[in-house]
């Protein structure tokens, strides 16, 4: 275990992943890495059988079920199961938008916006539809569009 924890301060990080460049402090972090590969998910929700290839997001996913949400908003009454949706809260309470656009001026308070925002510079449309040619820059379009395909939803 001291061996473990010196690490910490060495730096040292002995577990290679044999796929990829990505290195650890100790097995057990690279055995769960190596899941990113394998696409292994054995932790399962038993309510909807959603599967999780860690065990803290099933943790986080059964406050979906049990409705419990720990992370309180100090400026309001809103209440939130995840931490980071309570961070995302507070930009928006506070205006903050931490994320800009190298390309233009924009700002963006979510890490995920900015990104779909930089595919209209670059004309990325990464989601394809399967039954024609078109291609969205966001999934909720795709699925919109989906839709629009007779015998679909």
């Amino acid at each position: 275990t001291l061996k473990i924890h010196l690490r910490t301060h060495s730096g040292e990080k002995p577990y290679k992943c044999d796929q990829c460049t990505k290195r650890y402090r100790q097995q057990g972090d690279l055995k769960t890495h190596m899941r990113t590969h394998s696409g292994e998910k054995p932790y399962r929700c038993d309510q909807c059988m959603k599967c999780f290839s860690q065990k803290g997001p099933l943790k986080i996913h059964m406050r979906t079920h049990s409705g419990v949400k720990p992370y309180k908003c100090d400026q309001c009454r809103r209440s939130f199961s995840r931490k980071d949706n309570l961070k995302t809260h507070m930009w928006t309470q506070s205006g903050e938008k931490p994320y800009k656009c190298d390309q233009c001026t924009k700002r963006f308070s979510l890490k995920g916006t900015l990104k779909i925002h930089l595919r209209t510079h670059s004309g990325e449309k990464p989601y394809s539809c399967d039954l024609c040619t078109k291609s969205f820059c966001q999934k909720d379009y795709l699925n919109s569009h989906m839709r629009t395909h007779s015998g679909y939803f």
